[in-house]
C-alpha cells in the first residue's frame, strides 16, 4: 500500500469506502465534505491506495491551535492489518509539521473498537463537551 494525496479521481471509490465504513451521517454530504476540503488544505487528505484500490481514507486539518483528524476508514476486508495505524501516523506527520502541537479527533462513544484503537496509538478521551451548529444544511 501507498500513502498518498487525495485526486478528484478517488471521490467514487473514497464515498464508498465510508458507506462501508459506516461514516456518512445523514446529515452530510460526501461529496461536499471532499468538496470543502479540497479548498482547504488539500495535502492533509490522504488515501491508501492498494493496487489502485482506495482501502484508506484520513482528512486531517489545522487551524493554528490544534490539528484535527476526520474520516479515518480503513476497508473492512483490510482492517487488522495496520493500515489504520500506518495512515493515522502520517497524518500526524504532516500536522507536527505544519506547526499543531496537539490533535483532537472526536469518536462515537459507543464505538469502542475505534477508541480502543485510538489510545493504541496514544490518543486519550477527554473531559470535553463537543457542540456543534450547523451553518450550511447539506440536505
Amino acid at each position: 500500500m501507498i500513502i498518498r494525496p487525495f485526486t478528484l479521481a478517488d471521490t467514487e471509490q473514497t464515498i464508498a469506502l465510508w458507506r462501508a465504513c459506516e461514516l456518512i451521517a445523514s446529515h452530510n454530504d460526501p461529496l461536499k465534505d471532499i468538496e470543502r476540503k479540497m479548498k482547504v488544505d488539500p495535502d492533509l487528505f490522504l488515501v491508501g491506495d492498494k493496487d489502485g484500490q482506495v482501502v484508506a481514507t484520513v482528512m486531517a486539518g489545522y487551524e493554528g491551535h490544534r490539528g484535527w483528524i476526520y474520516y479515518l476508514a480503513v476497508s473492512p476486508q483490510h482492517q487488522g492489518q495496520g493500515i489504520g495505524k500506518v495512515i493515522v501516523l502520517e497524518a500526524e506527520k504532516l500536522l507536527l509539521a505544519k506547526g499543531a502541537p496537539k490533535i483532537d479527533l472526536m469518536v462515537r462513544s459507543t464505538n469502542y473498537k475505534v477508541i480502543g484503537f485510538y489510545q493504541s496509538l496514544g490518543y486519550a478521551a477527554e473531559a470535553v463537551t463537543v457542540m456543534g451548529k450547523r451553518l450550511i444544511n447539506d440536505r
